[in-house]
């Protein structure tokens, strides 16, 4: 009988269609912040058993917001979207008995993920040679900064440092000239964890085959790379690359972000510039601008975009974005709203597509929603877990 047969034992009764897809997988987690919690999460909400090892102190993540006077048992969102669903158990990891409890849970474990830097995991002898000789069916997975080779391997990383800055993201989103601006929290994060959860659901599989574990690692550097994999691979291929210039000289006008009146702003998707170019212009309804030889074509367009920008601008800046709307869905314009958070979370696309989830409060508090996990399973339906109150599972492991 497989490993997945067995853990699923206790599941097996239950109807097919609700049972989660990593039901019976054991994950323990020895994550702060966010990358390493994000993959834990992402197990959780697919229904593995999480268990957060943190210490007296907690997972830093959770106090966040108590400088604005909210109580970390009451729940913050950023900790929350990585942490709903688990179990927190509190470890004193530089204590023999801590150690020995560590290892306790990790002796039937499937997968252990853990964001801590290297220096410290192998201080405390939680280090991917000490963790596989012990335990060579487990599944250690390993998010770091800057990979785990090179001159860097130690210095802190967080995803402003390691996934936007050193990548070279951040410095693609400005003209070189400007410096970048302030980055939203936790997006190359995220990236990174979902791409340790990819690279550890291949390690299971590979175990149903080999009945062995392996190291699964990934890097907020190289994650970031990847994501810019376009203008990295033309620069390593032929030694250039485009600087990014402001969006009223964009050499793509069809391709560029626009303002309605009244302030709403949308973004043209006109890739195929010839093909989607007949389109925009009935949507308009400016016959002379298919006919003026410094649009004809996409060449022309290009080589004269900034005036063709410019006049783009006066046109969508003389009505509202529910007129362009009506009038872009009529002609098969493409294009996408440019949203703002509280248009997102009203979207009806959005809402449609599952982008949020009704959470489970604990007594006493009101229903809520939150943003759900990115990924649906057909036949399992996902109901969030609450987020541990810290070591609140203790006596349950």
């Amino acid at each position: 009988m497989s490993w997945l047969a067995v853990r699923n034992s206790k599941v097996v009764e239950m109807k097919q269609e609700t049972v989660a897809p990593l039901a019976g997988v054991k994950v323990v987690e020895l994550g702060v912040w966010v990358a390493g919690p994000a993959a834990g999460g992402l197990m959780a909400d697919w229904g593995a058993d999480v268990i957060k090892v943190e210490s007296a102190q907690g997972d830093p993540q959770r106090n966040m917001f108590q400088a604005l006077g909210i109580d970390a048992q009451i729940g913050e969102p950023q900790f929350e979207i990585d942490n709903r669903g688990k179990r927190s158990v509190v470890l004193d990891l530089h204590s023999e008995d801590g150690k020995r409890e560590m290892l306790s849970l990790l002796g039937d474990a499937d997968v252990f993920i853990t964001n801590v830097r290297l220096p410290a995991l192998r201080r405390l002898g939680l280090d991917p040679d000490a963790i596989r000789s012990q335990f060579p069916r487990v599944i250690y997975g390993l998010l770091t900064g800057y990979g785990s080779e090179g001159p860097d391997v130690d210095r802190p990383g967080y995803d402003i440092g390691a996934f936007w800055a050193r990548s070279g993201l951040a410095h693609t989103m400005v003209s070189p000239d400007q410096l970048p601006p302030a980055i939203r929290s936790g997006q190359g994060d995220h990236t990174t964890g979902i791409t340790l959860v990819s690279g550890v659901m291949a390690a299971l599989f590979d175990r149903e085959r080999t009945g062995q574990g392996r190291l699964v690692s990934t890097s907020l550097l190289r994650t970031g790379i990847y994501t810019l994999g376009w203008d990295i691979g033309v620069y390593l291929r032929f030694g250039k690359r485009e600087s990014t210039k402001p969006r009223a000289r964009l050499r793509a006008p069809l391709m560029n972000s626009y303002r309605c009146s009244g302030g709403r702003a949308f973004w043209l998707l006109g890739l195929e510039a010839d093909r989607h170019w007949p389109a925009l212009i009935a949507a308009i309804n400016r016959r002379d601008l298919a006919e003026d030889e410094r649009y004809v074509d996409a060449r022309a367009r290009l080589v004269n975009s900034e005036s063709l920008i410019a006049t783009l601008d006066e046109i969508f800046a003389s009505e509202t974005i529910d007129v362009w709307t009506q009038k872009f869905d009529e002609h098969d314009v493409w294009w996408a709203p440019i949203n703002s958070i509280p248009d997102v979370v009203v979207d009806s696309q959005a809402i449609a597509a599952g982008a949020f989830i009704e959470m489970n409060p604990r007594e006493g508090q009101d229903p809520y929603r939150a943003v759900n996990s990115p990924v649906d399973f057909d036949g399992y339906t996902f109901r969030p877990g609450q987020v541990p109150w810290l070591g609140e599972h203790d006596p349950r492991w």
